[in-house]
């Protein structure tokens, strides 16, 4: 027992005893790593490889050539792949980070400040929470429409805006921020603007990496915007054209195409999980405690 250095349900290093739980882990990670190998594997295939059976789950001949093709090629319309890249790029940076400080801030006012309406407004976005996307889809439509924002790049960005989830966790959190910290802070001399920027931001991080990966997730992946809203091909993003891909390419000469263009789909998600995802654990410990 003198070798446990913590508690014996979480030792802070290996023991013998660890072994059953890393005979049922072991296993599962390889079987939940599999499909990311084989996305990757996938996308270095050449042609005769893509084709050969039976199916190969590792590439034998790794190339780029499908990348080459994915980004010299041009839709019906004319455009570029990489201009769907681009506007994606675009799209999803100028999302998350408004996301993230639209959320703060109202989450910083609901918390913080006391106004009319308050707990109205704070159970308006909680009632929010309940509604599948589609449910508002057609109101979302006509308020598009009324706004004049048809055909407009900002129309892939504004309606992911409101992300209520984002408002709600970000309110939970600064809660747990003590009221005496912020009156020390105004008796110092500091507004509004230097308290959310130095004391808000800062104590709230594990919540905003994980309001960032949901902003980025809904963005990125996002078709709504460019198939409801936008009838110019140059302002749609990628996500959009993978979802026309089929209708707009060769069935056989597109394959490799389509498994570059995969692999460029996930690559984001899987980075910016990797780089996130001790923030993220830490959200799910402090959700816990009050």
């Amino acid at each position: 027992m003198a070798s446990f250095q913590g508690t014996k349900m979480n030792p802070s290093r290996f023991h013998i005893s660890q072994l059953k739980f890393y005979l049922i882990l072991a296993p599962l990670s390889v079987f939940m790593v599999m499909p990311i190998i084989f996305i990757f594997s996938h996308s270095l295939k050449p042609m005769d490889e893509l084709f050969a059976f039976p199916p190969r789950f590792f590439v034998q001949n790794p190339t780029m050539d499908n990348f080459r093709f994915l980004l010299s090629t041009f839709t019906v319309s004319g455009i570029p792949v990489s201009r769907y890249i681009f506007n994606s790029v675009v799209i999803t940076v100028v999302t998350v980070f408004a996301t993230i400080y639209i959320s703060a801030a109202a989450g910083y006012a609901f918390s913080k400040k006391n106004f009319k309406l308050k707990n109205t407004l704070f159970s308006i976005n909680t009632l929010a929470l309940m509604f599948v996307p589609v449910a508002v889809s057609i109101p979302r439509y006509f308020l598009v429409v009324k706004l004049g924002l048809i055909n407009d790049f900002s129309v892939n960005i504004l309606p992911l805006l409101a992300m209520p989830v984002g408002l709600f966790l970000l309110k939970q959190f600064i809660d747990q921020i003590p009221n005496e910290l912020i009156e020390a802070a105004q008796i110092d001399g500091a507004n509004d603007f230097k308290i959310f920027r130095k004391i808000i931001i800062p104590m709230t991080m594990p919540a905003i990496a994980t309001i960032a990966i949901l902003a980025f997730q809904l963005s990125w992946n996002s078709i709504e915007p460019a198939t409801l809203y936008v009838n110019d091909e140059e302002l749609k993003n990628f996500a959009y054209y993978m979802s026309t891909f089929t209708a707009t390419n060769n069935e056989v000469a597109g394959q490799g195409i389509s498994a570059a263009a995969a692999l460029i789909m996930f690559i984001p998600n899987l980075l910016i999980f990797i780089f996130m995802q001790s923030r993220v654990m830490n959200t799910m410990a402090h959700s816990g405690l009050k």
